[in-house]
C-alpha cells in the first residue's frame, strides 16, 4: 500500500521551533515580521500569507491556545541567534579573574608598576584581585595593608568599583575591583566636556598618577626623573 503524503510533518527535534509544515495546529495566532499581531487564522491560511512574502511561519508559543506563530526568514533568525551565541561565549571566557599581589613596605617604584598594570587590567575589562601579602609581625598592622588597597581603589575610580571589600586571609589580606560601565563612561563625558572647554591640558586628560603608601627620603626624585644639578638622586 502506497505511503499517504502528508502536508504537516513530525514535530522538530534538537528543541527547534516547529515551522512551516511542521507546525500541526489547525489555527494559530499570527504575528508579522514588524511584531504586528495579524489575529487568528487558520494554519492554511497562514502559511500562504508566509509563502506569499517569501517566509517562513515558525511557531514561538506552542503552549499558546492557539499557538503563536511569526513570520520571519527563519534561516537569518537561526545564523544571527548563533553569532549572537558565539559573541557571548567569547566574552565569558576572555573575562577573567587577574591577581596582583603587593608588600606592605612595597617601593614607589614596584607600586606604581603594578598599579598600572591594575588599571590595564580593568580597562580590558578583566575584574581584578588584589593581594596584600604580610611579612613577620606585619600582620598585625592591617591598616598598611588596608592603606594600601585604598590608594589602589582610588587610583582606579574611574574604571572600577570594589566588588569585594578587603578581608583578611590568613596572612594575607584581599579586596576585588571589577570594571564599572557607567564610571567610566561618566568619566570619559567628563573628560571631553572639560576638553571642549578648554579646562583641561593636555597631561590632565590622563588619570591621576598612582603614588607609593610611604612617602620617599627627601631629596628623592620619581623613577625616571632626572635630578637636578648638581644634587644627586637620593638611594631608595
Amino acid at each position: 500500500m502506497p505511503e499517504r503524503s502528508c502536508p504537516i510533518a513530525a514535530p522538530a527535534t534538537n528543541n527547534e521551533p516547529r515551522i512551516n509544515d511542521r507546525i500541526r495546529a489547525r489555527e494559530v495566532r499570527l504575528v508579522s515580521e514588524e511584531g504586528e499581531q495579524i489575529g487568528i487564522r487558520p494554519l492554511p491560511e497562514a502559511l500562504s500569507i508566509a509563502r506569499e512574502l517569501d517566509l517562513d511561519l515558525v511557531e514561538v508559543a506552542p503552549n499558546a491556545n492557539p499557538p503563536v506563530c511569526r513570520i520571519m526568514d527563519y534561516g537569518k533568525f537561526k545564523y544571527e541567534a548563533a553569532q549572537r551565541a558565539k559573541e557571548s561565549r567569547r566574552k565569558s571566557s576572555s573575562v577573567s579573574i587577574k591577581e596582583m599581589k603587593y608588600r606592605v613596605k612595597i617601593g614607589k617604584g614596584d607600586f606604581e608598576t603594578k598599579t598600572a598594570k591594575v588599571e590595564k587590567f580593568l580597562g580590558e575589562g578583566h575584574k581584578v584581585k588584589l593581594t596584600i601579602m604580610f611579612r613577620g609581625r606585619e600582620v598585625y598592622h592591617p591598616e598598611l595593608g588596608m592603606r594600601i588597597l585604598e590608594r589602589v581603589a582610588e587610583h582606579n575610580a574611574h574604571l572600577a568599583k570594589v566588588e569585594a571589600a578587603p578581608r583578611l586571609d590568613g596572612r594575607n589580606m584581599t579586596m576585588v575591583l571589577a570594571p564599572d560601565k557607567r564610571v567610566q563612561a561618566d568619566w570619559a563625558r567628563r573628560q571631553a566636556e572639560e576638553a571642549a572647554d578648554g579646562e583641561v591640558p593636555a597631561e590632565a586628560a590622563a588619570p591621576p598618577a598612582a603614588h607609593a603608601p610611604a612617602d620617599r627620603p627627601n631629596g628623592a626624585t620619581r623613577p625616571g626623573t632626572p635630578a637636578p644639578a648638581p644634587a644627586t638622586t637620593a638611594q631608595e
